[in-house]
């Protein structure tokens, strides 16, 4: 399976307003001190956000305070 973004690419992350996330969107958030871009798969009444990888993995529930912006263009 293709990555969605391919190493060496520039991404673009703008802030988001997290009441405007969707499942689907792209969003860099920080995990255990390190800063990822990852897919929002699914989004919880209590303000969790479940993320996962283009290859159908689930890595786990964030809350508000690990999301930082949202994917808004990738460059080659």
């Amino acid at each position: 399976m293709r990555p969605r973004i391919k190493s060496g690419e520039l991404c673009t992350v703008e802030p988001v307003d997290l009441d405007t996330l969707e499942v689907g969107d792209v969003v860099l958030c920080t995990i255990r001190g390190a800063d990822y871009l990852h897919i929002v798969k699914a989004i919880a009444e209590d303000g969790r956000y479940q993320i996962g990888n283009n290859h159908g993995k689930i890595n786990g529930w964030i809350g508000k305070h690990a999301i930082f912006g949202r994917l808004v263009c990738v460059e080659p």
